[in-house]
């Protein structure tokens, strides 16, 4: 295959070296709008570096979008009108209504796309939803999610990635829905600001919580936090009439127990994503190679990233008018 990659960046670097050493790939075509950037990705992998608009237009079997989220929306677009497979990492747009557009312009070319949120590619989230998909938890009572960085994100970031709840937790309500097979009913969200002034300055919180009533009355509750000292903590905690499953509680889990004598779990506490979850971006990439052969549909489509973002639009919503907010008063 000949594949394109857009973006040259943390992300972008990572996927460049996945796709340069995959088996299905043979030609790998880096474009960034640094230039000496994607030159400089590019070389030691043996990739070549060109520029974006060229990528675009070399008649590629698949191209993946790793650039900064303002710049997804347009890329995507192009991509489908050229007819060319794309990958995509969340969010599609910044905005709900041109999501939807995006939506609708994609659509009209039939081209497949591929949304990125690679917990559904993580064994452990699998296995969750596996369980809850065979009654092996009973009847689903309660859910609860974490989602906390070590470090805050610079404050250029943070000024423009639309908030906690949108550029992090939409993990969490992607992977709520996906796990439970539920929607979302209502959320209610609060948030505080503990630590460095550029969070409120841009209107967001460094500390965030939020209730969830699902469409069958299951509760779920969120925590989050980007200055979480004991590492990088993301868990998942399913509990149902029969059983309580748990994501993430491993050997490398961001927690101590205050019990004597407990010394579990004794492994270092993850430090960033990529770490903790490299295996779960490996499956993800791999199965795009596959849905852009032509040999799978898009696990995660437009309409699938688009119910995770009106739950998080949903919570910002909550959060700043202080009040119950339901998706559906967005559609």
């Amino acid at each position: 295959m000949r594949v394109g990659l857009l973006g040259a960046g943390r992300i972008g670097a990572w996927h460049a070296r996945f796709l340069s050493g995959h088996p299905l790939v043979a030609e790998l075509v880096i474009g960034d709008a640094d230039a000496r950037r994607a030159e400089a990705l590019a070389g030691p992998l043996g990739a070549r570096a060109a520029d974006p608009d060229a990528v675009l237009a070399a008649g590629l079997d698949a191209v993946l979008i790793a650039t900064p989220t303002a710049t997804h929306a347009d890329l995507l677009v192009r991509a489908c009108e050229a007819g060319v497979p794309v990958f995509c990492e969340k969010p599609v747009a910044p905005d709900l209504r041109t999501t939807l557009e995006v939506r609708d312009r994609a659509a009209k070319t039939g081209v497949p796309v591929h949304i990125g949120f690679q917990r559904r590619f993580d064994a452990g989230y699998a296995a969750a939803r596996q369980a809850v998909l065979d009654g092996r938890l009973g009847d689903l009572h309660r859910v609860h999610l974490v989602t906390a960085d070590p470090a805050p994100p610079p404050a250029e970031y943070v000024a423009s990635s639309g908030g906690i709840f949108r550029d992090c937790h939409i993990h969490d309500f992607d992977i709520l829905r996906w796990v439970t097979g539920r929607e979302v009913a209502s959320v209610t969200a609060v948030g505080a600001n503990r630590g460095d002034g550029y969070f409120a300055d841009a209107r967001d919180v460094d500390t965030s919580a939020a209730v969830m009533v699902l469409d069958d009355g299951t509760i779920a509750t969120m925590q989050g936090s980007r200055y979480n000292g004991a590492g990088y903590d993301v868990r998942m905690e399913l509990s149902g009439t029969a059983g309580t499953w748990v994501v993430g509680l491993d050997e490398r889990a961001a927690l101590r127990s205050a019990e004597p004598g407990v010394d579990w779990p004794s492994g270092d506490a993850w430090t960033n994503f990529w770490d903790r979850f490299e295996p779960a971006y490996a499956s993800e990439i791999g199965t795009f190679l596959d849905v852009a052969r032509g040999h799978a549909d898009s696990p995660c489509t437009i309409d699938e990233a688009l119910e995770a973002l009106l739950v998080a639009e949903a919570a910002t919503l909550s959060l700043h008018e202080e009040r119950q907010v339901r998706p559906a008063e967005l559609r």
